[in-house]
């Protein structure tokens, strides 16, 4: 008898906690060693995570939904096929229950999950306790609200893990710092640049009968949250330009065919496009910044996220590292690669880390524009709206005006104001219009 205990495991490592967002085996499942048998959700990526072992399932000890500590026990395995034929079945815990409203004006009933298993001890080579490095470390989001708010994490009381300060606990806080109810020797240095509150909504709506309530997704509540806090850290402005693809276009067509057959990529418009990007971020560093405080830290890696939508709902940003190094070919073959393995959920934690730039593409979608919110820790987002033909007046040699059909794409950039200045925005994306309008096949 060989029972192998699995764990959560640290994907990252700045992550002290994850979420069992789905199990792909059911308890007296047979499984391969490496076999994906649950997925889970963390402030970083969602992954498949596969098996430790060769063996059977035998009991699944955290239930979908339930959020634990790295290193905690989430299921057993059994090794030996005749143990585990003899063993008694074990049960599996509830997953968290869709909420649906009642036709009829009855309080609406949320079913209870199991309570999360608690913690394994966690081996760590920083100083303090797993209870310490949890409460002061807690999440990046966390941490960076609480930055911003001027607020000591140590000093707040936590209710997740090992009394680990969640979002909750610190929306909680500022709510009841608004409402002059905080202590005061909670709040490290407030002052005119540190607000003393948090954006007031207005009342939460009431499900309708006939309504279908569900919690948000672990990603989808990431995704709200990072989006939130990027709208507070940046001063965005956006910036549109129309750019003429048509002499890309015509070199994509006439390569279209050889490149196909010789790499097995798609040659898209998107690998030109991150060519040209990246050559202008090497121009204009300010593109290519974060800001640190009152510092600018100008990047040398030039490395792309690239925003990917999941089906049926989620947004995921591969990145693509140091993208200025890489060919046309190796542009086309590493978009794909990361877009691929980001809608199988095959990530790892660092290929979504580290943008310095982001690029997004609703024109698959058939979106003209948008104006995209930055991503924290970067200083720009460029969004790429529909490649289309279009009617536009064309001025010949000899200085005759002509309409001509051409390739035309919408391309806007937002920026953060606070350190990129209007004219190098817009000098960026004057730079990145010639570049593209005067590309010629030599370029790959």
């Amino acid at each position: 008898m060989a029972r192998i205990d699995v764990i959560m495991p640290q994907m990252g490592e700045s992550i002290a906690e994850g979420t069992v967002s789905r199990w792909l085996k059911k308890v007296g499942d047979s499984v391969k060693r490496d076999e994906p048998i649950f997925e889970i959700s963390t402030d970083k990526v969602d992954a498949e995570i596969p098996s430790p072992s060769a063996g059977v399932l035998m009991e699944i000890i955290v239930g979908e939904g339930q959020t634990v500590a790295v290193n905690t026990v989430v299921a057993r395995l059994e090794t030996d096929a005749a143990v585990a034929a003899a063993a008694p079945a074990a049960t599996t815990p509830a997953p968290a229950a869709e909420v649906v409203v009642a036709s009829t004006p009855a309080p609406v009933a949320v079913s209870s999950t199991p309570a999360p298993a608690a913690p394994a001890p966690v081996a760590s080579a920083s100083t303090g306790s797993l209870e310490d490095r949890l409460r002061t470390k807690s999440s990046p989001l966390v941490r960076k609200i609480a930055a911003e708010f001027g607020v000591e994490i140590a000093s707040l009381a936590g209710s997740g893990i090992a009394g680990r300060v969640t979002k909750k606990d610190l929306d909680a806080f500022l709510a009841s710092r608004q409402a002059g109810g905080a202590p005061a020797a909670s709040v490290a240095g407030a002052s005119m640049y540190a607000p003393a509150g948090v954006e007031s909504h207005g009342p939460l709506p009431t499900p309708w009968p006939g309504d279908v309530v569900e919690p948000m997704s672990k990603m989808r509540r990431l995704t709200s949250e990072h989006m939130h806090i990027a709208r507070r850290v940046a001063a965005h402005v956006t910036t549109f330009w129309e750019i003429d693809l048509t002499r890309v276009a015509r070199i994509r067509h006439s390569l279209r065919r050889d490149f196909e057959a010789q790499t097995g990529q798609k040659l898209t418009y998107m690998p030109f496009i991150l060519q040209a990007v990246s050559a202008q971020l090497k121009r204009h560093p300010v593109l290519n910044a974060a800001v640190a405080g009152n510092d600018i830290i100008y990047r040398k890696q030039i490395n792309l996220g690239i925003a990917v939508a999941l089906e049926p709902t989620g947004l995921i940003v591969p990145v693509l590292k140091r993208a200025d190094e890489l060919s046309l070919t190796g542009l086309s073959r590493g978009v794909n690669d990361l877009a691929a393995r980001a809608r199988g959920k095959k990530l790892s934690p660092t290929e979504v880390q580290d943008a310095t730039f982001t690029i997004s593409n609703p024109g698959t979608f058939g979106s003209i524009t948008g104006t995209p919110i930055i991503p924290v820790g970067t200083t720009a987002i460029l969004c790429l709206g529909a490649i289309e033909k279009r009617p536009k007046v064309v001025t010949g040699p000899d200085g005759e005006d002509t309409i001509a059909i051409r390739t035309c794409c919408y391309f806007s950039l937002s920026f953060d104001h606070k350190v990129v200045d209007g004219a190098d925005a817009d000098r960026f994306m004057r730079d990145l219009k010639t570049a593209l309008e005067s590309v010629s096949e030599t370029n790959g």
